[in-house]
């Protein structure tokens, strides 16, 4: 039995995404405005579609979509990787996922904490996509050496949030006062520092390897460098930007336009260039700046099974043969034409996509079928056939390689670069991590058949306790 003086964790979680994104709105003001625009686009999509609005309310999640929140961090060492580990858990967060950017040009891996189970999920969504700088792929060996020297000396939580952690975790949780401290001293960790913790010179030699290394050994932590709402209608957000004085990146990375959303589109505002302060001489400053901070917004589909995301994962690729996406934006119709014609072949109505056994789905009990009492449980597509049973698509929780480094080299900047040879290690990854990580397919399966066997269990008379 949970401690009745303990704050529980998916409200934690919920304190600490509601203050990260009153820091980051001070922080990143065109932030402010871009939730101002989805909040409208939004509100627009649910007035002229009753369907959508009806399944929200009928799967409970209608009000999550307003405080849904992702933000990205990138960690640069074991260490840290390890001990964000640990935060996180105290808000019922957990490692789900391994995606290595390398083969992107993005010399880090990854992970993706957030809450797994449906009722942590409704209550609150936060994630953060933590990456870890995998330090190896520094080809310069001097530079390598010097920056693991920096990230060394360097210590991103305070005193007291690695005191409230350990605490966390020996007596089971935090009672209110302590929950408050918590995510007061855990915000700190994200801050925006405008004082870098090298010269100018150390930076240039960072940001000529990679702006990504740079970002990351450069400064005192982990700043969080966007925070992502979800929209409803990501198309509309894209063209609305420019109206706000926003200027977007030239494409939507992920699939293209479609009636039944797939997976995760993302697109952005372009990275802030913000002015920072590099050490100089016993002392002094000299004054400089920085570009890594910027806006992402996301609309969100159907979680795919192996089956439904090695199809979309071909078709991507069968796309990129035929044209690649520009730096520049020059070819962005050209592109936009060539993913929704690839496309075609992927199924577009939510009962072709499931009868197919593309995508994930919960199940449940329409009226008719919470009237009719106990009966010979079929198989659920006759369950369905029949009009017991009714399904629902489930959210896809998770991230996109291929559309993650998109978003990071479109704001990072496509010169000065270094190609990597794809090289996933995940086995090194959770060393450093102290953990496995969750794997998103055996998880939405599992999601998937509970709800089937509530169904049945249901149908057959037997009650859910049994």
């Amino acid at each position: 039995m949970p401690n009745a003086a303990f704050v529980v964790s998916d409200d934690i979680r919920s304190a600490f995404s509601a203050a990260m994104s009153v820091m980051y709105r001070t922080e990143v003001p065109a932030y402010g405005t871009l939730l101002e625009l989805v909040a409208e686009v939004n509100a627009e999509v649910l007035d002229a579609t009753p369907v959508l609005r009806q399944r929200l309310e009928a799967t409970d999640s209608l009000d999550r979509i307003s405080q849904e929140r992702h933000g990205a961090i990138r960690l640069g060492t074991p260490a840290e990787l390890s001990m964000m580990r640990r935060v996180f858990a105290v808000m019922g967060m957990h490692p789900v996922g391994y995606y290595d950017l390398s083969t992107a040009g993005v010399p880090v891996h990854a992970t993706a904490f957030r809450p797994v189970g449906a009722e942590a999920l409704s209550r609150n969504p936060f994630r953060v996509f933590t990456s870890l700088l995998r330090i190896e792929l520094i080809g310069d060996e001097v530079l390598r050496t010097e920056s693991e020297a920096i990230l060394a000396a360097r210590r991103i939580f305070t005193d007291s949030a690695i005191q409230l952690t350990e605490k966390a975790e020996t007596q089971g949780g935090l009672d209110q006062a302590d929950a408050d401290r918590f995510v007061a001293e855990i915000l700190e960790t994200f801050r925006w520092h405008d004082q870098a913790c090298v010269s100018m010179e150390m930076y240039h030699r960072l940001h000529q390897q990679h702006r990504l290394v740079a970002d990351v050994v450069s400064f005192k932590g982990p700043h969080i460098n966007h925070l992502t709402p979800r929209t409803l209608d990501i198309d509309a957000v894209q063209t609305g930007m420019p109206t706000r004085g926003i200027e977007p990146k030239a494409i939507v990375e992920g699939p293209p336009t479609r009636q039944c959303p797939i997976l995760l589109r993302q697109t952005s505002f372009k990275a802030l260039d913000e002015p920072v302060s590099f050490k100089s001489g016993s002392g002094g400053w000299t004054a400089g700046s920085h570009t890594a901070r910027f806006g992402e917004i996301e609309q969100r589909g159907v979680a795919l099974t192996p089956k439904g995301r090695a199809l979309y994962d071909s078709l991507l690729d069968a796309t990129r043969k035929i044209i690649r996406p520009a730096a520049d934006g020059s070819n962005t119709a050209d592109y936009v034409e060539a993913l929704s014609r690839t496309f075609q072949s992927f199924p577009d109505t939510w009962d072709s996509i499931r009868t197919a056994g593309l995508g994930y789905f919960t199940y449940s009990l329409t009226e008719r079928g919470r009237q009719v009492g106990s009966i010979h449980v079929e198989g659920v597509d006759r369950l369905v056939a029949d009009g017991f049973v009714r399904f629902d698509p489930i959210v896809y929780e998770d991230f996109l390689p291929v559309s993650a480094a998109g978003i990071f080299q479109s704001n990072l900047g496509y010169e000065a670069g270094q190609d990597f040879v794809a090289s996933p290690n995940q086995k090194r990854f959770e060393a450093a991590l102290g953990a496995g990580v969750l794997d998103e397919f055996e998880h939405y399966a599992a999601i998937e058949q509970a709800s089937i066997d509530d169904c049945r269990r249901a149908l057959r008379g037997v009650q859910a306790a049994e």
